[in-house]
């Protein structure tokens, strides 16, 4: 039997609770980030976590965050800082007030240093204001520009970390700057930095109509695919669903292209559960993906490349079927 060294993380507010614009009352009490890090403690081979900045939850301090961490046995892999909230609402980077967009510098300079503290892998960017509403409200040349100096000047500021941007069509935005894996590396590109790379959330390749595997094989080649994240949706919204519960296959073929390039790293959820009790949500993707283990595990690589090399989906299908539904 194969022993697997590989982690599993999530992101923090995969514990939290959430409001809507119909449940505005939300879907169950507040949580502070020392009840969501316990919650992720209970996660069954979960080892390390995404944490927002500033911290979630009301007021705590880097010493009961640290105490909470440890007695979970939980690590940091990244900081996440909240460039997406009510006073970015015009932007982060783009914002066309140099006021703000120095706010937003600041903060995730802020969010750097404590990247630091917990000595974790990286900052992640995700400019959820940034981009655009509607036709002529924006000078498109300028607001690129302004995406690209702004992520650029943080990299120049911190080269001693990793920076990663998580791309998404939209929401909250009606365009996101940073929309697709393509769009993403050419700004990545003309910012002409090393310590720039990209957050592969499955997700958003999903809903952005990507196919993730390729997605991913393409910021591998360029040496770009600093981390991943998954779960799950049904193509029309960012649903943030149980990873594997609606596309299981074209999940394993994003593994398995992974796997191919010998790409490693954690192994990260990035889910919502609404009205689903979070540990189980978490317990359910993770027992799925440690399934995807096990089929790579058991997948015949050779014969599948010559599957692919002949273009022949039939015997392809056929292979990846029977590996993965024979890993439980």
């Amino acid at each position: 039997m194969t022993v697997s060294n590989q982690k599993y993380g999530a992101g923090i507010w995969h514990f939290a609770t959430y409001v809507d614009r119909y449940a505005t009352d939300g879907y169950g009490p507040p949580r502070t980030l020392i009840e969501m890090i316990d919650l992720a403690g209970q996660v069954n081979d979960l080892s390390v976590v995404d944490i927002n900045y500033p911290f979630p939850g009301g007021e705590t301090s880097f010493e009961k965050v640290e105490d909470a961490l440890k007695r979970n046995n939980l690590s940091v892999i990244g900081i996440t800082p909240e460039i997406y909230t009510r006073q970015f609402a015009k932007g982060a980077f783009t914002n066309p007030d140099p006021g703000v967009r120095k706010l937003a510098n600041e903060m995730v300079n802020d969010a750097a240093n404590v990247v630091r503290r917990f000595n974790a892998s990286y900052v992640k960017l995700w400019p959820g204001q940034d981009g655009w509403d509607y036709p002529f409200q924006v000078d498109h040349g300028k607001l690129w520009r302004h995406s690209i100096d702004g992520i650029a000047e943080l990299a120049g500021q911190n080269p001693d970390l990793n920076f990663v941007i998580e791309y998404k069509p939209r929401e909250p935005r009606v365009h996101m700057s940073y929309d697709s894996v393509a769009r993403t590396l050419l700004g990545i590109e003309k910012m002409g930095v090393p310590n720039v790379g990209i957050l592969l959330d499955f997700g958003h390749s999903l809903y952005g109509g990507e196919s993730p595997a390729d997605a991913a094989q393409l910021a591998i080649d360029h040496g770009r695919l600093f981390g991943m994240d998954v779960n799950d949706n049904f193509r029309s919204w960012d649903d943030d669903l149980i990873a594997g519960s609606v596309h299981p296959i074209e999940l394993f073929e994003f593994f398995y292209t992974l796997r191919k390039n010998k790409w490693e790293g954690v192994w990260q959820l990035d889910q919502f559960p609404f009205r689903e009790d979070s540990v189980a949500v978490a317990n359910s993707a993770i027992d799925f993906l440690k399934g995807i283990e096990r089929a790579l595990d058991k997948l015949d690589f050779d014969a599948m490349q010559k599957a692919q090399d002949a273009h022949d989906a039939v015997t392809a299908l056929k292979l990846a079927r029977e590996a993965l539904f024979t890993s439980y």
